[in-house]
């Protein structure tokens, strides 16, 4: 990712750093959303399920309205990809810290509108006119860092769910005894480990996030906050060091793919 790897075969100690935090972070997020309004925000998934559950009672109002929120997650995702993926593609130097800035100044945001009133009061049921801004911009942010981490990696990784890294794994598990010794299998075996880091350090940044937000509750998303942070200053320092990817570097579609 930020050294400048694109492959899989290739990842480094320092990429491997960097997806788990973000793992990590993903994780908070999406226990912060849910504990702060009983909204899950790091996957599209369940608001597609809340807008058939909502329509079937006659609530219109709500149910578009929970249909319009992955938009937010589209917008994260199509922003992303015009200052990483379009960039890879072109040769240009990709601009990861500036989506790590915007992650950590959205997080402080919410940390600071939530404490003064701007969503419910923490913990309450979802209501759509006092929270939709704040699930708006968590699914922003979760579109943001997975759409910067699917460019970066050459769509091979993802952070923000478990779904697709977890059928991976099971994947990857059996092709781990079904293939012989080589390349192939080692190459399976690593990506296996990286699945697998990656699912407990979402749940552990979800398991540390929970304490922290119980405890705080909307200043705990200063916990992400300064994550991103960190991930800016390294990730600033980084891009003038490294080597400029290109567009033939990512792995073709029939490459091993993560949590797709």
């Amino acid at each position: 990712m930020l050294s400048g790897s694109n492959s899989l075969s290739y990842y480094s100690k320092v990429n491997l750093s960097i997806w788990f935090s973000m793992a990590f972070q993903a994780g908070a997020i999406n226990a912060g959303g849910f504990i702060a309004c009983h909204r899950f925000v790091s996957h599209t998934t369940g608001f597609a399920t809340y807008f058939g559950t909502e329509a079937a009672q006659g609530n219109l109002h709500a149910a578009f309205g929970m249909l319009s929120v992955p938009l937010f997650f589209l917008l994260g995702a199509v922003t992303s990809a015009y200052f990483v993926d379009r960039r890879i593609f072109l040769e240009k130097r990709p601009l990861y810290h500036w989506m790590f800035a915007a992650i950590a100044l959205l997080m402080t945001l919410v940390a600071v509108a939530g404490t003064e009133g701007a969503f419910s009061a923490f913990g309450e049921v979802y209501d759509q006119g006092q929270d939709y801004a704040l699930v708006a911009i968590l699914c922003f942010c979760s579109g943001l860092q997975n759409g910067t981490i699917t460019s970066a990696s050459g769509a091979v990784v993802r952070t923000t769910h478990l779904t697709g890294i977890t059928t991976d794994l099971g994947i990857g598990l059996v092709r781990i005894f079904s293939r012989p010794s080589g390349k192939l299998k080692s190459d399976e075996i690593r990506a296996n480990w990286m699945r697998t880091g990656i699912i407990l350090m979402f749940i552990f940044g979800s398991t540390v996030a929970a304490a922290l937000f119980y405890r705080f509750q909307y200043l705990g998303f200063l916990g992400p906050a300064l994550i991103s942070a960190g991930l800016f200053v390294f990730a600033l320092n980084k891009l003038k060091n490294s080597q400029l990817p290109t567009h033939s570097s990512i792995p073709e579609a029939h490459s091993a793919r993560i949590s797709q």
